[in-house]
């Protein structure tokens, strides 16, 4: 008994975990959260890093799509994305980014700072109407200035007493309603998708006669919890035309835009999802940082980290996976290319059509109306930011249908020009460098991922 003692006195005690601070309630700044959470702060701020890493089409470097993809010059003609538009850097930098842009990406205002921003909550709440109508820089300007270019923070995703994951963005919850979906019985497991969809997903900012912003939603109300499509998202954009946000200048359409609709092409019945797999296991895959384990919170995409999110669950060599997932996205660019290029040339078609006098007005409202099928179709796979990975069999439908629609919109643009008297060429030379306004100078960026154009058209 007595040795007994002796050893039990001589014992180590037990390690206890310290916490050096605690995060004030409504605590913004990540360095605040990182004193008490020193480990993921370090792997957060990690991705300042950028780098194309192992990728081909994605990473976290600035390229320019419009030279990528130059038909993205006639599809988007009369908008701010046809001016600039750029692969996103990365969370750390989504503010900065969106404040070095072209002016005319910020043009409806404050609500564009909905997701780039942590304070977008307090704003709305605090400037109501006025937080969707008042210019940008105005909005903006209430945000401290230590924090004028802060971009995604803890907060966004967690609640700083318990660190529990939280939906903070109120558009978010308002389109699950709208599905049915009750926002206050999520699991975790759902909420590690859905504390990414918050901001990872299409929008509409609807306007009033004058063309000002009057809020921002998602449009989710024709669909359900995992299956929201295009044809639900068209449909909700055509049902008011308040969601029309841009005329496009080479058609004459009103039209609304599609923004990198990560979660609609992800939770629409792919294989990942069908097997419970939310965004966290593959883009915050668990790591060892000396003897602890966290969530990576160097949020990007599993190629940049030789395939080590996908081998937690598939047995094949990191080079094999990598291989599958080029072999997926090489498919759809290639399609993506296709589509993008006859929706291109349907809307030359029309431009002419326009200008035509004495043209059947049936056929050229019959080729419109297809050619916006083909426009939301082809931005919906192209602004969504996996290149078809998330969602491989739906990503090439809805392509293809894009490359139907473009295909049968041009057929009818050019059966009124020939009734109307017209010599069509067969091939409408796309005219770019009279729409790139960013002095190209005819060299794209990345020309290996795009070898069907040249910049003057002729191909």
């Amino acid at each position: 008994m007595l040795i007994g003692l002796f050893l039990a006195g001589c014992a180590p005690a037990k390690t206890q975990l310290v916490k050096t601070a605690t995060i004030p309630p409504g605590e913004v700044d990540p360095a605040v959260w990182g004193k008490v959470y020193p480990l993921e702060y370090d792997s957060f701020m990690k991705q300042k890093e950028g780098a194309q890493g192992q990728s081909k089409y994605k990473g976290s470097e600035p390229l320019d799509k419009l030279s990528e993809y130059p038909y993205q010059l006639v599809l988007l003609d009369g908008w701010g994305f046809g001016i600039e538009f750029n692969e996103p850097r990365g969370h750390v930098y989504m503010l900065k980014d969106q404040l070095d842009i072209d002016p005319s990406r910020r043009k409806p205002g404050g609500v564009c700072l909905s997701c780039k921003t942590p304070y977008a909550p307090q704003l709305k709440e605090k400037l109501g109407i006025d937080y969707f109508r008042l210019p940008y820089d105005q909005v903006h300007g209430q945000i401290p200035k230590n924090h004028a270019e802060l971009g995604l923070s803890c907060i966004d995703c967690h609640e700083p007493n318990t660190m529990d994951l939280v939906i903070s963005r109120w558009f978010l919850g308002d389109a699950l309603k709208a599905m049915g979906k009750d926002p206050l019985t999520l699991t975790r497991q759902e909420k590690r998708t859905l504390v990414c969809a918050q901001c990872h997903n299409t929008y509409i900012i609807p306007r009033d006669k004058e063309m000002k912003p009057t809020g921002l939603f998602l449009p989710w109300q024709k669909s359900q919890w995992g299956h929201i499509a295009i044809e639900d998202i068209e449909a909700v954009i055509k049902s008011d035309p308040a969601n029309l946000e841009w005329k496009s200048n080479i058609t004459g359409i009103k039209l609304g835009h599609i923004r990198h609709p990560e979660f609609e092409l992800y939770s629409n019945g792919s294989v990942h999802w069908k097997a419970g797999v939310a965004c966290a296991d593959c883009h915050m895959p668990y790591e060892r940082v000396g003897s602890a384990k966290i969530s990576s919170h160097h949020v990007e995409s599993p190629l940049k980290e030789d395939m080590r999110a996908c081998t937690q669950c598939h047995t094949q060599s990191p080079q094999w996976l990598r291989e599958q997932v080029i072999y997926i996205q090489d498919r759809t660019n290639n399609l993506a290319t296709r589509a993008g290029n006859a929706a291109a040339q349907a809307a030359k078609a029309i431009e002419l059509a326009n200008k035509t006098t004495g043209v059947d007005e049936g056929l050229l409202t019959e080729a419109k109306a297809l050619y916006e099928k083909a426009y939301y179709r082809v931005e919906f796979i192209t602004a969504e930011n996996s290149l078809g990975f998330h969602n491989p069999e739906e990503a090439l439908r809805v392509l293809g249908d894009a490359l139907y629609y473009a295909n049968r919109a041009e057929m009818k643009a050019r059966e009124a020009l020939v009734k109307a008297g017209m010599t069509v060429p067969d091939k409408f030379d796309l005219e770019l460098s009279k729409y790139a306004k960013r002095g190209t100078k005819g060299v794209l960026y990345r020309p290996e991922l795009n070898k069907e154009f040249t910049f003057d058209g002729t191909k």
